[in-house]
């Protein structure tokens, strides 16, 4: 008796642990569909504008430099300056304000329900507008997951290997990414190993698998853990989500290096959704 219940404990145990492992995954992919749906989200981009030097006007009407959505925005919203790797608004006012590209704290500019502001890829400076009332937005049916996998979460091996590589962006531009090494687990009796970059306080994984002929972006997906803790890193592929080209062609996503490619599929985290914006160059 006293042997059963304490198998039946155990059990329990098992059940309680994966009850709240499934809730946890719940939750991200809750919290992944409230930053969709954020007004200033990826689903709200309407504009991706490469300045040019010298004057760049921009505003709803066809007249200008950069043109915005009509009805979300005035027909001149301003004038966005180039000048020695500067920039500067110009409002119709004549009133002036420098412009931070900061990647954490640009400057943003509000017009109408459009929001814009600087930012830098590679060499390049360009304008990202979105806008709050933009019907992609408004028409989001939200994201399809593979059932959850426990299989597919690995406490994986860190082994240092410092190392700048190059990653290339979706728009053919290729910037040298600092990795920190490379992560190795095991899977149905193979190793794998995939070589992260960093992202703030993660590691941030781009990879490729089978699923993207078919069921999951063209392109590969991402995935971030937390920093390697102990020579260990909580690889989760349950947490695996598309990157933001898959909804809007206004975006400059990187793609996976090569080396990242996983010969097995990995039928696990977010699925396609719609057809994607699939022309892209391939990652070296």
């Amino acid at each position: 008796m006293g042997r059963f219940l304490i198998g039946f404990a155990v059990f329990s145990l098992t059940i309680m642990a994966s009850s709240n492992y499934q809730e946890s995954i719940h939750d991200w992919q809750q919290q992944r569909d409230a930053g969709l749906r954020s007004p200033s989200g990826w689903l709200s981009l309407v504009g991706l504008f490469w300045l040019k030097a010298g004057d760049n006007t921009i505003g709803s009407a066809a007249s200008n430099n950069f043109v915005l959505p009509k009805g979300s925005a005035p027909a001149r919203a301003g004038t966005l300056r180039l000048e020695n790797n500067k920039v500067t608004f110009m409002s119709p006012d004549g009133s002036q304000r420098p412009l931070s590209y900061d990647e954490d704290k640009p400057t943003v500019i509000h017009a109408g329900t459009v929001s814009f502001f600087v930012i830098k890829r590679s060499d390049r400076l360009a304008v990202r507008a979105t806008d709050s009332a933009s019907p992609v937005l408004k028409n989001f049916q939200g994201m399809k997951y593979f059932p959850v996998d426990p299989e597919l979460r690995f406490q994986a091996k860190f082994v240092p290997d410092k190392r700048m590589i190059p990653i290339l962006n979706i728009v053919g531009q290729s910037d040298q990414e600092e990795s920190p090494g490379i992560v190795e687990f095991t899977y149905r009796g193979q190793s794998y190993h995939l070589r992260p970059i960093y992202e703030g306080q993660t590691l941030f994984f781009l990879f490729k698998d089978p699923t993207n002929k078919t069921e999951t972006y063209q392109a590969g997906r991402m995935l971030n853990t937390p920093l390697p803790e102990n020579g260990k890193v909580d690889l989760d592929f349950n947490r695996s989500y598309n990157p933001p080209c898959t909804f809007t062609p206004y975006a400059t996503c990187p793609l996976p290096p090569r080396e990242n490619t996983l010969p097995f599929p990995v039928t696990a985290g977010e699925k396609r959704y719609g057809k994607g914006h699939i022309e892209y160059a391939e990652s070296p």
